[in-house]
């Protein structure tokens, strides 16, 4: 997140975010566009170098707002903007931008001559009599792809005037046709309807064609491969003929006692040349030249210390004027003839074939790339914005037809790297895919979720084609990019889509839609904390999860994590509600007795205060509930300090719980993860340790891993706190033996935290007297946990 501290700008209105950070995303995509040895790598900086452009003139001028839900001027709320890293808007729209080329053929065939930048003529068209009809039969069909929120808008209006509802249509009309000219509200054709079910996938077949596509050769094994089969020939063909050239038998390193190198026997080489040595010398010194050409990976044969590239200097020589070579010559010949023989017999000898054999065995070995376009041929029958329902038939051994078209043999079976890459695209239940380690995240699980979720939202609807429709909007929606906010300002909400208010009244909002979107937010609750145990639930799995208990008519006060370094040194009213869930479950636990915590406080702060805007020129006082976090954390609440504000909002997940409590409680999750909770804190105690002893040398990212155990650290006294005192004790015998079995340094340095835990779970509070201490993440002072480390 961007570091407004450094620069913030003050125009008498809101805090807006600095365009330092801007300016410095500028100039690292600068950076990489000139230095980065990749071409692509290059090329993408330069697009980045574009929209950072954008942002940083938009900024300056005034057009782009940076920090408020309508950052750019003349642009409406709903529509989807190009978001760069930070959440800043690069002032353009991503429905709009330049037409297709089936757009401009399209544009071309009803109104020759009209502006070829405008998609007026493309969006008035599905308002006629064919369009609409065109869209009626689309929508029927399902053949249809929504890429963003805005390619519904108009099958929305075609489905109300199908059903009926035309002055809904026309006012959705009146309020998306301002832009007609600039965005596309029609989606593409797609070869295949999606079908909704309980499967979801992570990338569809066209994104890991692409991943498999990026796969190159390694260097080191073109080397090789280019050594056995072009240079090692040569090699030895330039050995045989020297060895022509000697008198007496071949010379042979002859090893000494000990087994190293000793005495040379044999004959010497340059001794007499036959009648056409020296054309079929020159012949193969030609040779070298033409195969030099055609084949670079490998770099031995140029290399001034290597057997080859010397015998290849000698030959020419000897081919030009045998007498200019010396004594001294002729004795490094012999002995790089030596050592040949020695090592592998003379060319073409029993030995030397074996060994040559068993070499060009390996090299025939296929490349990962090999493979990868095999599994590319296999893929590219599938649908490509799709997932892959039997990934086993595209992992299967090669068959005997492919090694006919390809450089693999039949039989082999793909590397498990490239494995990896195709169930990206599998196809299956959110759980199998955890447990197949392709979704390895909350984050990730985020990503995926709304396949799930749109189709649970949708079933409100009982006309089928809508049901569709929305679930496709609502898909788009959810790969919207978040903007970066400031003085609590709130996302876009999808039914804020002018599209999507137009048909919400048609749902029905009837019990067994109610107990589908709870029980589906069940079973995703309990999935995320039993495979990630040691995170915070992520900001984009929050948006599907208040999505889903919308849909189950659950109110819940599930809160983000705040970024430090642009805290306004308030919190909305729904931090209030979580730590009064917080409260109701774990008052007289475990839980408060090791944070300090009064729940009974908690109780007492006052509900949904009603709060002014806060501006440099307005400074609101601070909210109750800040003013008690900032109290806990031992500092002021203002100025744009990251680590006071970093204090701040960690006592604030401390009084949360950082959503575990409301979930918990609302879902009842602690009765029916009651049996695995002692493993989730073992887990987490064991996550926390490893990241603790992991070498990191960076002091920011050292900084990062601290909060982060720190944060699993939390989750794990939450998950003992709903735990019998028995079962407390287990998890805590486990953790110091484990601890006592780690490396010295850290287990004095972690000694104190788990002292801290086991003082608590004895029912008493923490005091600094005891060798014991309270587990934070973030600190103004030199934090303890990283007193081995230099500062900046």
């Amino acid at each position: 997140m961007p570091q407004s501290s450094d620069n913030p700008i003050r125009d008498g209105r809101a805090a807006r975010a600095s365009p330092g950070y801007a300016l410095f995303q500028l100039a690292r995509a600068f950076t990489t566009a000139e230095q980065h040895e990749d071409a692509s790598t290059r090329e993408r900086a330069k697009q980045r170098i574009a929209k950072w452009t954008s942002v940083w003139n938009g900024m300056l001028s005034g057009s782009i707002e940076v920090g408020s839900r309508t950052p750019v001027a003349d642009v409406p709320t709903w529509a989807t903007l190009e978001v760069v890293t930070g959440g800043f808007a690069t002032g353009e729209m991503l429905a709009g931008g330049s037409l297709s080329a089936d757009e401009r053929a399209h544009l071309a065939e009803l109104a020759p001559g009209a502006d070829p930048t405008s998609r007026q003529p493309l969006n008035a068209y599905r308002l006629t009599e064919t369009g609409l009809q065109e869209l009626t039969e689309l929508l029927g069909s399902g053949l249809y792809h929504v890429e963003l929120p805005e390619h519904g808008a108009l099958p929305v209006v075609a489905w109300l005037l199908q059903n009926g509802h035309v002055e809904t249509a026309r006012s959705l009309l009146d309020e998306i046709g301002p832009q007609f000219s600039r965005l596309r509200f029609y989606p593409s054709v797609a070869p295949h309807p999606r079908r909704p079910g309980s499967t979801v996938f992570l990338q569809n077949v066209a994104a890991t064609i692409g991943d498999l596509q990026k796969v190159r050769p390694n260097p080191q094994i073109l080397a090789q491969k280019e050594a056995i089969e072009v240079w090692l020939p040569l090699y030895d063909r330039t050995v045989a003929l020297f060895l022509e050239t000697v008198d007496g038998p071949p010379p042979v390193l002859v090893p000494d006692s000990v087994g190293k190198g000793g005495e040379i026997a044999g004959g010497w080489p340059c001794q007499h040349y036959p009648s056409d040595w020296v054309e079929r010398g020159q012949k193969l010194l030609d040779e070298f030249e033409k195969k030099r050409g055609q084949h670079q990976h490998c770099t031995k044969p140029e290399r001034a210390k290597e057997n080859f590239a010397q015998l290849c200097t000698y030959l020419g020589r000897c081919v030009k004027d045998p007498a200019s070579l010396t004594g001294r010559d002729v004795g490094r010949i012999r002995l790089v003839l030596a050592r040949y023989v020695a090592k592998r017999g003379v060319p073409g000898s029993e030995k030397c074939t074996q060994q040559r054999a068993a070499q060009r065995e390996q090299s025939d070995t296929p490349s990962y790339s090999d493979i990868a376009n095999v599994l590319i041929a296999r893929l590219a029958g599938l649908p490509a914005d799709a997932g892959i329902e039997d990934v086993s038939i595209v992992t299967a051994p090669i068959s005997l037809e492919e090694m006919a078209q390809s450089k693999v043999v039949a039989g082999t079976v793909p590397p498990e790297y490239l494995v990896r890459k195709v169930r990206r695209s599998m196809a299956e239940t959110i759980d199998v895919l955890v447990d197949e380690d392709v979704i390895t995240s909350g984050e990730v699980l985020a990503r995926v979720l709304p396949q799930i979720s749109s189709t649970v939202r949708a079933a409100g609807f009982s006309d089928p084609t809508l049901s569709q429709l929305y679930s496709a909007i609502y898909r788009a929606f959810r790969r919207r990019r978040s903007l970066l906010l400031l003085n609590l300002e709130s996302q876009v909400q999808f039914e804020e889509l002018p599209w999507v208010a137009a048909v919400e009244r048609f749902r029905r909002d009837d019990l067994p839609a109610q107990d589908v979107s709870r029980q589906t937010l069940e079973e995703i609750v309990a999935l995320v904390v039993t495979s990630f145990p040691h995170a915070i639930i992520p900001s984009k799995l929050l948006q599907e999860l208040r999505a889903l208990a919308k849909g189950a008519a659950l109110d819940l006060p599930l809160v983000d994590e705040l970024a430090a370094d642009i805290f306004m040194g308030e919190f909305g009213s729904k931090f209030g509600a979580a730590a009064k869930h917080a409260a109701a479950l774990l008052e007289g636990t475990l839980y408060e007795r090791y944070y300090g915590v009064d729940f009974a406080e908690i109780r007492a702060l006052p509900e949904n205060e009603t709060r002014q805007k806060r501006t440099w020129l307005h400074r609101t006082p601070p909210d109750a509930f800040a003013e008690l976090c900032a109290r806990r954390a031992g500092v002021k609440i203002g100025g744009w300090d990251p680590a006071i504000n970093g204090m701040i909002i960690e006592q604030q997940q401390i009084l949360t719980t950082q959503n575990l409590a409301v979930l918990f409680r609302a879902l009842g999750l602690n009765t029916t993860l009651q049996g695995c909770l002692d493993d989730l804190a073992r887990r987490c105690f064991l996550w926390v340790c490893s990241r603790q002893q992991m070498k990191i040398d960076r002091w920011h990212a050292r900084l990062i891993m601290v909060k982060n155990t720190a944060y699993a650290w939390r989750q794990m006294v939450f998950f003992l706190a709903l735990l019998p005192q028995e079962a407390v004790q287990n998890v805590l015998a486990f953790a110091r033996e484990e601890l006592d079995g780690r490396d010295t340094v850290f287990r004095e340095r972690f000694d104190p935290v788990l002292r801290g835990l086991e003082i608590a779970a004895s029912g008493e509070r923490l005091s600094d007297d005891r060798g014991a201490c309270r587990f934070l993440g973030w600190s103004k002072q030199k934090y303890w946990m990283l007193s081995d480390a230099t500062q900046p």
